[in-house]
């Protein structure tokens, strides 16, 4: 029996996934009982889990430290990880966009600043657009940098855009929609990839029973 080793990101969407895998008989009941501990075995189905920062899944899945793990989309695109991509959970939906003070008007004689922790999507995206830009990396409060003029706009997560609307700020673009992905390290997947399969196969039919899509008009 192939055992397969997972990782999950601390915190709610962590809980979330790990109820997830409950439900196609993937739980760990030690896990249950202690939240101090960071991982955790289930011997007899040959699974087991550890928890780290959600920013830091990528690495763990991508050095084949876990088989699978699961990390948000917009964090793929920064990290550029070297994973295989196997489904979209549907949890954590957000998305990334670039947003502006309500007044914000464009200067086209200057080169644009963009605050943001997403240093590698807002290359990729202005490059795209063909414009040159200056970037400023924050790690927390990225509204405030466009509150207070070090940037002329920010790149970031926007859930309900409510953080946005109360500095004055709004989304001028959306970028990529974002939400938790599972993901699979290259070797893994080559020489476990029956029981990968098999869990990302089983994890997408309790999805599709939850969430069944919306029928055509």
């Amino acid at each position: 029996m192939d055992n397969i080793t997972i990782a999950l990101p601390k915190g709610r969407l962590g809980d979330k996934v790990y109820s997830l895998f409950g439900e196609i008989g993937l739980s760990c009941e030690e896990s249950l009982n202690n939240n101090r501990k960071l991982v955790f075995h289930n011997d007899k189905i040959g699974i087991s889990y550890f928890l780290v920062k959600p920013s830091d899944v990528g690495i763990y899945v991508e050095r084949g430290v876990a088989d699978i793990g699961v990390m948000g989309k917009d964090m793929l695109l920064e990290q550029e990880c070297d994973i295989y991509e196997l489904c979209d959970l549907k949890l954590g939906k957000c998305r990334l966009a670039v947003a502006a003070m309500k007044d914000y008007t464009p200067n086209i004689n200057k080169k644009l600043v963009v605050a943001t922790k997403y240093v590698n999507v807002a290359k990729n995206y202005y490059a795209k657009q063909g414009q040159e830009i200056d970037i400023i990396k924050l790690n927390g409060s990225i509204e405030l940098a466009a509150c207070l003029g070090l940037a002329d706009v920010i790149v970031d997560i926007v859930e309900t855009g409510a953080t946005l609307k109360e500095n004055g700020l709004e989304v001028i673009t959306e970028i990529e929609p974002s939400s938790a992905r599972l993901i699979a390290n290259k070797i893994s997947f080559k020489f476990k990839n029956n029981k990968i399969t098999d869990i990302a196969q089983k994890i997408q039919a309790v999805l599709m029973s939850t969430h069944p899509p919306s029928a055509g008009v």
